[in-house]
């Protein structure tokens, strides 16, 4: 099994392979290549029947026909004779790459896909990148009911439900949708059929490589649980959810997730920590002097309009330390939360804004060290002991974002209870409830004098400066 792909990206860049999702082809990572192959070679291919790639029963060499010796046990069964296999298509994707060691990673069924390689090829795989995928995908009925329905029908009639599940509301994904027309029905089918027999979950203790899990917040294919089973399974795992996304939430968010995947890529993996002088290396300018090779690469397939980040209302001083602080504060807190925090913003708190930016979601919380679960539960703890309970309610919000489920949160408030005091958990946990039930936005106190709440029912208290004391962060 032969598939199409292309190659962008500086010769003699260090190699990273990634999968589209199922219904998609190469093209769904085109918003990601401009930031990408400043540092990668980036070898994209299409999955069988999809974009340039045949139809596994099209093709001259049939699908079962092809030895798969090395992917034998992976945890997979055959849907029905002939059919094709998550592991076929990751055994086609190593014939893609020469003896070198690479990055691998892809979008649900591609991340499955990233996923097989990852487990049999452990010494050749320096990074592994899984984005809204799963290491099952639920049942088998309901994917060979669609391959069945896509074989009478054709692929466009699942558009509608497609929409859906993979943008949130008001997100105009029509340019990926429109790849449907590049599916043929056999081959979609075909990997419906593989996804039916798919089940690693065995298998994720023996990935060795360091692993990002991208998962999106609204995703209904592969809710949070997903991402959450491959992060705990999987030896050296790191999660990040990107907010207000859905299935494709790579597409919906390309500036959060290049960031994510270069991020990692150049600095989780073990190795001396950068400097906070180094850390924005991921924002270098694009560069200018990019090489492409494979088979139809061009240099205008390297640019991606609409990417970019808007500016924000400060300088960033030449180093990057601003720009990558306020993505990263965005991407924990949330766009409403900082939204407020800057339009509060005077001439007397803006260096504190600044040194916070630059300092805390820099300095701090973009250090490889510790990944953002465990930065949450840190910051949890140490407001719980210091009573910072305005505090506490916006970061138990974030650490919702970054991935920790309530039992979780409950876990960290039961721990400081035992170090921080039966008092402070107290108070603690009656904040957290009100966060994760999102109480009425206006509450009485003890007086009956009702008291300005936002959306958390944590009372707000303003400083003589006129900033909220919530938003400083």
């Amino acid at each position: 099994m032969k598939l199409h792909h292309r190659i962008d990206g500086p010769s003699g860049a260090p190699l990273l392979v990634l999968g589209p999702s199922l219904g998609t082809t190469l093209d769904v990572w085109r918003p990601h290549l401009s930031r990408l192959t400043q540092f990668y070679r980036v070898l994209r291919y299409d999955l069988p029947g999809h974009g340039l790639s045949p139809s596994p029963l099209s093709g001259d060499t049939p699908p079962r026909s092809r030895k798969t010796d090395s992917f034998s046990g992976a945890g997979s069964s055959s849907a029905g004779a002939g059919s094709l296999s998550v592991e076929e298509i990751a055994a086609a994707v190593l014939e893609l790459v020469e003896d070198e060691r690479f990055a691998v990673g892809g979008i649900s069924l591609g991340g499955a896909v990233a996923t097989a390689i990852a487990t049999r090829v452990t010494g050749r795989v320096t990074g592994l990148v899984l984005c809204c995928t799963s290491a099952r995908f639920g049942e088998p009925g309901p994917w060979l009911e669609r391959a069945a329905l896509v074989r009478r029908e054709g692929v466009r009639i699942l558009a509608p439900a497609l929409a859906e599940r993979w943008f949130t509301n008001g997100f105009d994904g029509g340019w990926v949708l429109d790849m449907l027309d590049q599916v043929d029905p056999e081959g979609y089918a075909a990997c419906c059929e593989a996804l039916a027999a798919y089940d690693l979950r065995d298998r994720l203790p023996t990935i060795k490589a360091p692993t990002l899990v991208i998962a999106g917040s609204d995703d209904p294919a592969t809710p949070l649980d997903h991402a959450l089973t491959l992060a705990k399974a999987i030896p050296d795992a790191t999660l990040t959810v990107l907010p207000d996304a859905a299935h494709l939430a790579t597409v919906q968010r390309p500036e959060a997730s290049a960031h994510a995947i270069l991020t990692f890529l150049q600095y989780g993996k073990p190795a001396p920590p950068p400097s906070m002088e180094t850390t924005a290396s991921v924002d270098i300018p694009p560069s200018t002097d990019t090489t492409h090779t494979g088979d139809t690469a061009c240099a205008g397939d390297t640019s991606s309009a609409g990417d970019a980040a808007p500016a924000e209302e400060a300088g960033d001083g030449g180093d990057g330390r601003w720009e990558a602080g306020m993505r990263t504060r965005r991407e924990v807190l949330g766009d409403e939360h900082v939204d407020r925090a800057v339009a509060r913003t005077t001439p007397f708190t803006a260096d504190f804004q600044d040194m916070i930016t630059r300092y805390a979601w820099d300095g701090i919380w973009n250090r490889p060290g510790l990944d953002r679960r465990t930065r949450s539960c840190i910051t949890i703890t140490a407001l719980v002991a210091r009573g910072h309970l305005e505090e506490l309610a916006m970061h138990v919000r974030a650490a919702l974002r970054n991935g920790l489920t309530p039992d979780e949160i409950k876990e960290v408030l039961l721990q400081t209870a035992v170090y921080c005091g039966v008092p402070a958990a107290n108070s603690a946990f009656a904040v957290a409830q009100r966060v994760l039930t999102e109480q009425a936005p206006e509450r009485l106190d003890e007086t009956g004098t009702s008291e300005r709440a936002d959306e958390t029912g944590i009372p707000e208290r303003v400083d003589e400066t006129g900033t909220s004391e919530r938003d400083s962060g």
